[in-house]
């Protein structure tokens, strides 16, 4: 999907012409062998490059320029989006919730979405937390990551629900959101819609660019280490390794269209599923289990109060070793569909 957003930064002008057919402009887009294998691998060219610049010149510069400029296009489209005639119904549908549609199976989902956007249980914190000075607060440090994370996903709502109800449209619609109500929105603004999209499938590419270096990072620092490549061997061989695979789901819509996997889903939303309802909760309970049971919580708490203005004490233990590894198992079977 990544390549998707890409392409629609360069393509958004065409894409968004008045009276298209967004629905059938990206089935045609996401449907060309071509043009899946060519986004996929810029965009992994763009993270191979970044990653091979190291952990200060290449990911903490670029995360630097990204994350600001991210921030401004963010803003950029709220204020546009909130001021559309009719915006109003999709800010009250937003910042009204209708408490009566509550669910534990809609909490669990809420849980296992955590795990997603904040890039638990796949190594991404433990990789970025062995850059840090000895002297870190990291619990402060936490509350940071935690506090931001959350700050941009509410403001993404702001720029698409209120633009959604403006127009009428199905605030509902899944990955389809993105690509082909979003455009629709888009268009119906006149020219400056198309200057609008552009904005807003380069935010959604940054968004997707640092997750994604995040993750490359990950499998290069374990060669680096572990191996003892340099990094850039490191990097170039796994993201060659990565970009090898990535090419299964670019042509999930193309030439391997017919080809079913998990639950008779298509070879996207297969490896979507296995990866965020299957490794990343299973990833975080290892973690916790190793943690609490092997590696020791008295090491843990040495490590996480050296520096810290407000240390953590004997609930943290507690919690690492009996709650947290009993929370993320019940998100895990709620995940994979064996609860209810």
């Amino acid at each position: 999907m990544a390549g998707w957003a890409l392409s629609y930064v360069f393509k958004s002008g065409a894409y968004m012409a008045a009276g298209a057919d967004s629905a059938n402009i990206f089935v045609s887009s996401i449907s060309s062998t071509a043009g899946g294998i060519f986004w996929h691998t810029l965009f992994m060219a763009i993270c191979i490059a970044i990653v091979a610049g190291g952990v200060e010149r290449g990911i903490e510069r670029w995360s630097k320029i990204l994350m600001p400029v991210l921030l401004v296009l963010l803003i950029i489209l709220i204020i546009r989006s909130v001021t559309l005639p009719g915006a109003g119904g999709g800010l009250s549908f937003y910042l009204r919730p209708d408490f009566s549609k509550f669910s534990g199976e809609g909490f669990l989902a809420a849980l296992g979405q955590v795990f997603f956007t904040l890039s638990l249980g796949m190594g991404c914190m433990i990789t970025y937390g062995s850059y840090l000075k000895k002297d870190e607060d990291i619990p402060l440090d936490a509350k940071y990551v935690v506090g931001a994370d959350t700050l941009i996903a509410l403001l993404a709502g702001f720029v698409i629900f209120p633009a959604v109800f403006a127009f009428g449209l199905e605030p509902a619609a899944g990955p389809g959101l993105t690509f082909i109500t979003l455009p629709a929105v888009f268009a119906k603004m006149g020219a400056a819609g198309h200057i609008f999209g552009i904005i807003f499938f380069a935010l959604l590419t940054i968004a997707a660019l640092t997750s994604a270096i995040s993750l490359l990072e990950v499998v290069a620092a374990y060669f680096i280490d572990e191996i003892k490549w340099d990094r850039k061997k490191a990097t170039v061989g796994m993201g060659i390794a990565i970009w090898l695979l990535g090419i299964l789901p670019s042509l999930g819509y193309s030439t391997l269209s017919n080809v079913k996997l998990i639950k008779g889903m298509d070879i996207l939303d297969s490896f979507d599923f296995f990866a965020n309802n299957v490794l990343l909760p299973l990833g975080g309970l290892l973690t916790a289990l190793f943690i609490g049971w092997f590696w020791g919580t008295d090491k843990a708490l040495e490590e996480v109060n050296h520096g810290a203005g407000t240390k953590l004490g004997s609930s943290y233990s507690f919690l690492i070793k009996y709650v947290v590894p009993i929370a993320i198992f019940i998100v895990f079977l709620n995940s994979v569909g064996l609860l209810g």
